[in-house]
């Protein structure tokens, strides 16, 4: 009698099942798992992320102190440390700004150049914390003028209050600059102020200035919504995903009473608009909450003819440049002072 084969029949083999659980919609639902730290990330930039991703869960870390959360407060310190400036504390025009120049002086190319700052603090606070860590990088590493805007903010002020302070500190800067020499960048809601005032500017036929910078933001102001929310927010802020921005839950505080659609609150909503912008760098990273914001006005500016460029850091998260001892954090100022030093206009007047 033939021997029965002891290897299992094909049709018995069951396949491995690996297949998540997809809603008629495309909703993807996503079983619990453990997501490390990107394995790209410098050792510094590691134990940053981890630091980062605690603080986000302790109210005494993220409390604010004359204007300062206080684990930027170190960040802040360090920045002093290694980059040494002028500050004035002054006003231009009717606005209050802090001007900073270097202290060896700014270089010959950049005598007729000058950078603005918009802060970043979501339109309600971080002045002057992030102020400071968004203009001394730039000024001491590109030894160029870096004026930071107080601009006002909600709730005790609305749209367009920020954007005209910008335009006004702006138009004071020309009398003494070409526009072709002027670059004016931001993070976070300063990032999208940024983009605001260019709106601003074509709107009220206001020269445009040479480059703008959307650091950690997008054309629709912060940027917040997309994939990002569900996949950045969490692993970067260590908080559970936020539902998509409305047109409810966004008009409140500063832009109480704003239609989002406005393209002078989201310019991203005019392509007329966004045609018109001068070159534009745009920095954000994988586990930035501002990440498809930040991506898709990329795609929306170079679709529209704009020079306009993209770079992402791997791993890291909303703002990450404040931090100057990562060296993705240094990796970032060169690409933000190169970019400047590139698209402004010459110093010769």
């Amino acid at each position: 009698m033939a021997q029965e084969s002891k290897t299992p029949q094909r049709s018995q083999q069951k396949p491995p099942t690996h297949f998540l659980d997809v809603s008629p919609d495309g909703t993807v639902e996503v079983p619990a798992q453990s997501v490390p730290v990107s394995s790209f990330l410098s050792p510094e930039a590691k134990s940053y992320v981890a630091a980062h991703l605690k603080d986000m869960r302790d109210p005494n870390a993220t409390y604010t102190e004359k204007g300062v959360p206080r684990f930027m407060m170190p960040y802040l310190e360090r920045q002093k440390a290694l980059f040494p400036l002028v500050m004035d504390d002054t006003k231009i025009a009717s606005v209050h700004v802090f001007v900073f120049t270097p202290k060896d002086g700014v270089s010959q190319k950049n005598a007729d150049r000058v950078l603005i700052d918009l802060h970043g603090g979501g339109f309600s606070g971080c002045w002057p914390g992030c102020g400071l860590l968004e203009s001394m990088p730039l000024a001491s590493l590109g030894k160029i003028k870096v004026i930071s805007v107080d601009y006002r903010e909600g709730p005790e002020n609305v749209f367009p209050a920020a954007s005209e302070d910008v335009a006004t500190v702006y138009v004071e800067l020309l009398k003494k600059y070409r526009p072709e020499n002027i670059g004016i960048y931001g993070c976070s809601a300063g990032g999208g102020l940024t983009t605001m005032s260019i709106a601003w500017f074509i709107k009220h036929n206001i020269p445009l200035p040479g480059a703008i910078g959307v650091f950690c933001a997008s054309a629709g102001n912060i940027g917040v919504g997309g994939d990002s929310t569900y996949f950045a927010w969490p692993f970067g802020e260590a908080r559970l995903a936020a539902p998509p921005p409305t047109s409810s839950n966004r008009r409140t505080g500063y832009f109480s009473g704003t239609d989002p659609k406005d393209p002078l609150v989201a310019p991203i909503n005019s392509p007329e608009l966004l045609a018109k912008f001068p070159p534009t760098l745009i920095v954000t990273g994988t586990r930035d909450f501002a990440l498809s914001g930040a991506l898709y006005t990329h795609s929306q500016l170079v679709k529209l003819g704009v020079d306009a460029q993209l770079h992402v850091w791997e791993g890291l998260f909303h703002g990450f440049f404040y931090n100057p001892d990562v060296p993705e954090s240094q990796d970032a100022y060169q690409v933000m002072v190169r970019f400047f030093d590139k698209n402004l206009g010459s110093h010769a007047k």
